[in-house]
Parts: C-alpha cells; structure tokens; sequence
C-alpha cells in the first residue's frame, strides 16, 4: 500500500512494529520540484509508544489484516476497561495503559466505541467522534451571558477538563469532539 492511501484508524508494520495511525496531515510542495509529504502521528501498539513520521506520497506500507468490531463500554474497576462486543456478546479488557488517550472520554455503557482486533485480541479502540459528558464542576452560570462570549473551564464526569462557554452550569450534558478535546454543544 503506498504512503498516500494511509488513512486515520488503519494499522501498518514499519520495522516489525504495529501503527495504529491517529492523524494524517498532508504537506503539499512550496516548490514544483518538491512532493506531497503525509506526516503520520500514531502509536505503537505493543510499546504504546507515540510514533510520528512523514512519508513521501509512493513510499510503500505494509497494511495489518484487522476486523472492526462495534462494542459497548460495560464498566471500568481495577484491570482496566470492560468492553462487549455489540454482536457476539464477547467481552474484552483493556487495561488503562492501553486506553491512555481515550480514558478521558469513556463511560459506562458508552456506544459507538470501534474495536480493532487481531487474532482474536483487542489491540486498541476507536472513540466516536463525539462523546456526551455531563458537567460535574465548573464556575456559577452567568444569566447575562452570550453564547460567543467569553469561556470557563469545566470539569466533566470523565475528570477531563474542557472550556465552555460561561452560560453553562454543573448538571448539564454537552458534546465534546474525542479528537480535539474541544467542546462543540450541548447534548
């Protein structure tokens, strides 16, 4: 496969590792002699390590064979995440360290989670692109408050920390992009 087909949620083997790509950024060419350049950010997923690499447009990958699986987040306790498997009821645990940029977004009984599996194992997640958190702490809501006015910080369910804008208050469900970790509405 070459470089330019790489797309987010795909995995590949470069020097025997696994890359589960998380972002691509495509570089066109300042100059006519230059070529398009796919800067790759991912991570490894057997060091969880962050990978980052730019490619040129017919360098060549080699893809990983994987099944994506629809699951359902059941619980979190002391081993990590409980995931099901939408169809086949199959149960799948995935310990923190594992889920170490996703932690922040999952919920018990979370839908629309992406499973990518190898071999019968679970080698990471995919979060939908946006997740409903509820407000658990933030300033007092400003009655006199404009929707493009000024932000505050909140803290969701989750102990992930967003901005939101000042009219929000503690108790209410908002949208948050998982990519950007920005808020987008209320749910």
């Amino acid at each position: 496969m070459k470089a330019n087909e790489i797309r987010k949620g795909m995995v590949f083997q470069l020097d025997g590792k696994n890359i589960l790509v998380k972002h691509v950024q495509v570089q066109s060419p300042s100059s006519r002699s230059g070529s398009t350049l796919y800067k790759v950010r991912g991570q490894d997923l057997v060091s969880r390590q962050k990978f980052e690499r730019s490619f040129k447009g017919d360098e060549m990958v080699e893809p990983v064979d994987m099944t994506r699986s629809a699951v359902q987040m059941l619980y979190r306790d002391g081993d990590g995440c409980t995931f099901m498997d939408i169809k086949s009821y199959e149960q799948y645990t995935l310990s923190d360290e594992a889920l170490e940029d996703e932690l922040d977004f999952l919920s018990d009984g979370l839908e629309g989670i992406t499973a990518l599996v190898a071999d019968g194992a679970v080698l990471a997640i995919e979060l939908p692109a946006t997740v409903a958190l509820e407000i658990t702490d933030c300033a007092p809501g400003m009655k006199a408050a404009s929707s493009s006015a000024r932000t505050k910080p909140a803290t969701l369910a989750t102990g992930l920390i967003v901005q939101v804008p000042e009219y929000l208050t503690p108790g209410e469900v908002i949208k948050v992009n998982s990519e950007t970790r920005e808020f987008i509405s209320r749910a």
